[in-house]
């Protein structure tokens, strides 16, 4: 009786498993549901990461490319300190040949930045680097050829041109196409390519010192033809500025540029509206009313104090006797006591490897800690150091504890340059100027620089002879000793903020408040995903 159920008892039963049963479905349908969403969630995370770790290649692989003129640049400058010993030995040339040789370039290279302000905004960042490369090559296969020192001469006047427009580009057009937030690891990555050719041309020095002296200087400086190679087909791949594509009011391949950058499509737009501001598109009366030059020479209030910005830091970078170092670095070590040529070329490739590997320090650090930061490092250090070289070169006995504080103040200065004063000083050259006159403007700053190289180069020589080698560095001292103040007084910190922004810090607080409210509705006015 009691095993036998009643039918209401059954369909109450079946009424409870169907329900339950009705239930898990409604529960399981729910957990899919969420399932669902969470992988959906996770995919697009998985996307977007995707997405931004491709875009950051790429936007890598623009600057890396970039920066192969400057390889050059760097390589002429470690190669020519080697090959000057057999060049001496060969063309017997005098030591006011020798000056004249070293600093010439520096100076001759001022045309190619005077000129390659002009030809970039004429032709894009693009064609102006591989002008420069042309340019470079030319004059460097005339140099290895030469059978005298006028034919050496014309060679090295062409080079110091390629130089001009190779220096005041790569900054330009990196800067130019780099999201804000490793802006400045990516503008460094010309002076990292500048060390790594200084130290493949002390490399060259080392390697080929046991040719003939009539063939090694010749091999030495022909090797230097190789990265044209590689920069031919850099230029198949890399993309024109988009900052110079609206100038061109190319307004759609600025677009396609910048999202090849950043594939956040809001952020493109926002961008590239902020663009067209900075560029007088939007409100092009404001900026028509002076051509560039005009404005440099007659400049307002806030383009007064960048052009004393940019251009006092670009004189100071020189002014340390930073490019004196490392021409004249086997000069410097025979003073100190090193006479065997091979022992001097091994010495140098050390002060090459300590100078490279610190330019990749100063990558990493500069978007982290800051511009201003590392260059007060910089700078009280190479004044600690150059104090220190005067002082080695300056003591009576030539022994090796002489040889080696030189070596390690030598080492030490290129250490400290290569942290701060190398790299942020064209960092911050290309990121303060407003974009009508960004590229003119870096290039009247990089005339300074070349100037100031090619003065003390020239001069370097018969200023030791007069007042002694360590004399001359204990001014260099000095001179390291005035850029610190001129760091606190002029200099701002530019990391963490917009190209647009930056040019906002010069005209005061307020109009970078303003600056902020403007991008703030703008972000509302954009459609959000």
């Amino acid at each position: 009786m009691g095993l036998v159920g009643h039918p209401g008892d059954a369909d109450a039963d079946g009424d409870g498993f169907s329900d339950l049963s009705s239930g898990n479905k409604h529960k399981y349908k729910k957990m899919d549901s969420e399932l669902t969403e969470d992988d959906d969630l996770s995919h697009h995370h998985h996307r977007q990461k995707s997405e931004s770790h491709s875009t950051q290649k790429y936007v890598i692989a623009c600057a890396t490319f970039a920066s192969l003129n400057t390889v050059l640049i760097g390589y002429d400058l470690g190669v020519m300190s080697g090959a000057l010993i057999f060049i001496l030995e060969d063309l017997k040339i005098t030591e006011l040949q020798e000056g004249v040789l070293v600093g010439c370039l520096s100076v001759i290279s001022l045309l190619g930045s005077l000129a390659g302000g002009r030809t970039s905004d004429a032709i894009g960042r693009k064609w102006t680097m591989a002008f420069a490369a042309i340019v470079f090559q030319t004059g460097v296969g005339i140099m290895a050829l030469a059978s005298s020192f006028r034919v050496l001469m014309a060679g090295r006047l062409l080079t110091g041109v390629g130089i001009g427009f190779g220096a005041m580009i790569a900054p330009v057009y990196i800067a130019e196409i780099s999201p804000t937030i490793n802006r400045g690891f990516l503008t460094s990555f010309p002076e990292i390519f500048v060390n790594v050719g200084i130290l493949l041309g002390y490399i060259s020095n080392y390697a080929f010192s046991g040719l003939p002296a009539h063939i090694s200087w010749r091999v030495m400086l022909g090797v230097g033809i190789i990265p044209s190679i590689f920069m031919g087909f850099a230029l198949l791949i890399i993309p024109e500025s988009p900052r110079w594509l609206v100038m061109q009011k190319r307004f759609e391949e600025a677009r396609s540029v910048l999202m090849k950058t950043n594939k956040n499509e809001k952020e493109v737009e926002e961008r590239l509206a902020e663009i067209q501001q900075a560029a007088g598109i939007s409100n092009s009366e404001k900026y028509e009313e002076k051509p560039v030059w005009r404005e440099l020479l007659a400049p307002s209030p806030s383009i007064r104090r960048m052009l004393i910005t940019g251009f006092g830091i670009q004189c100071f970078q020189q002014l340390v006797g930073i490019e004196t170092t490392l021409y004249y670095c086997p000069t410097i070590f025979r003073e100190a006591g090193i006479q065997d040529n091979s022992t001097l070329l091994a010495a140098t490739v050390l002060v090459g490897v300590i100078k490279t590997a610190f330019i990749l320090v100063a990558t990493f650090l500069i978007d982290g800690m800051g511009r201003k930061p590392l260059m007060y490092i910089s700078t009280v250090g190479m004044t600690a150091c150059l104090f220190t070289l005067g002082l080695s070169l300056s003591l009576v006995s030539h022994g090796h504890a002489v040889a080696i504080l030189t070596i390690l103040s030598v080492c030490g200065d290129v250490a400290f340059f290569s942290v701060g004063m190398g790299p942020v000083c064209w960092v911050l050259i290309s990121e303060i100027f407003p974009l009508r006159l960004r590229a003119q403007a870096v290039a009247l700053g990089a005339v300074g620089n070349r100037v100031i190289s090619g003065l003390i180069a020239m001069s370097f020589l018969s200023v030791s002879r007069a007042i002694t080698v360590g004399g001359t560095f204990f001014i260099f001292s000095l001179l390291s000793a005035f850029s610190i103040a001129f760091v606190y007084a002029f200099v701002p910190e530019t990391m963490g903020k917009s190209l647009e922004q930056i040019e906002l810090l010069f005209e005061g607080e307020r109009a970078l408040k303003d600056c902020e409210l403007e991008l703030g509705d703008v972000e509302h006015l954009v459609p959000k995903e």
